[in-house]
């Protein structure tokens, strides 16, 4: 099936052969996603945080798109960079998907009503000392989603055929005083997406379609 003919049945069996959302919990407590843990900058424990796949039917009915979202300028991290809906899992919040549904209404104004969870990706670590956990989320009718000013500059979606075609993977690097560190980015029109963003979408690509 090609990626534009991929509706979100498709998109609920492929998940479904992946980590339940039920496992979210016992996925934190075994540390799984730590084995990488030596590309963070600091020793300390990595925090859990948590990003939306959110994917939303396109209004001609002919496929996906994945939300993504332009960070504000001027933050203290990731300013400006393109990323997808998330943040730090708070304490109070009861697993990743509900921290990854409660910081996608804060930046975007998507209520978690509107969003199916289907699926995880496993856990990533990243270089600047978090471990993200990735929930695949399925987003019903057509939201209107608002940028909150404060974090989000632009909010925009990537068609999924964009992001399931291998050809639109680059992989990179840079130097780093810990070693050279590789990434694979994505440019869709004048969006680059790059580094953690463009690990998890070629990750998603490749737990759930390759």
């Amino acid at each position: 099936m090609i990626a534009e003919e991929m509706g979100p049945a498709e998109i609920i069996a492929r998940a479904g052969r992946m980590r339940p959302l039920s496992a979210a919990g016992a996925l934190r407590a075994s540390g799984e996603g730590r084995v990488a843990a030596s590309l963070a900058a600091s020793t300390e424990p990595l925090r859990d945080a948590a990003v939306l796949i959110g994917l939303v039917g396109r209004p001609d009915a002919r496929g996906l798109d994945l939300i993504m979202i332009r960070r504000t300028e001027g933050l203290r991290v990731h300013s400006g960079e393109v990323a997808l809906p998330g943040g730090k899992i708070d304490p109070g919040d009861a697993s990743p998907v509900e921290a990854a549904l409660r910081e996608a209404e804060e930046e975007v104004g998507l209520h978690p009503s509107a969003v199916k969870p289907v699926g995880l990706l496993a856990p990533y670590p990243t270089p600047s000392g978090f471990r993200v956990f990735p929930v695949i989320g399925l987003v019903g009718g057509a939201p209107a989603l608002v940028a909150n000013p404060g974090e989000v500059a632009e909010v925009f979606s990537v068609p999924l055929d964009f992001v399931l075609d291998p050809g639109n993977h680059r992989e990179e690097f840079f130097e780093h005083a810990s070693g050279r560190r590789h990434y694979f980015s994505l440019q869709y029109g004048r969006h680059r997406i790059w580094g953690v963003t463009g690990n998890i979408l070629r990750r998603f690509y490749e737990e759930v379609f390759r």
